[in-house]
């Protein structure tokens, strides 16, 4: 049975698949849409993080760093550069050690 991916994968599941007896079709994607896979592919394995049970939470983290890490090389992006944006917005709106959760606001224009 033929199961359609269409998606980005790691480089060694091909030979992966292969060595399982089965067979499979890859292609090399052009920049663009290379770029577009690899948030795609960022989504992806967040939400497999959100969902993951605690003791797969850190294979989870290990995949969106993975990931991360392409999409930084293929926006030629210094990983300084985001570590230095992340200090400034955590300057400017904190982090998430006091754990708050919003639950409202209110504009102040209301009709009384």
């Amino acid at each position: 049975m033929r199961r359609v991916y269409n998606k980005l994968v790691r480089d060694h599941i091909p030979v992966i698949i292969q060595n399982s007896s089965k067979s499979c079709a890859i292609e090399t994607m052009p920049d663009a849409e290379y770029r577009q896979a690899l948030l795609e592919k960022l989504v992806e394995e967040a939400q497999e993080a959100r969902l993951a049970a605690p003791d797969e939470l850190v294979t989870e983290l290990a995949d969106i760093q993975e990931v991360l890490a392409a999409v930084l090389a293929a926006w030629q992006i210094v990983p300084d550069r985001v570590q230095q944006m992340k200090r400034q917005r955590h300057s400017e709106r904190g982090g998430f050690e006091r754990r708050l959760k919003l639950l409202w606001t209110e504009d102040g224009d209301e009709d009384v």
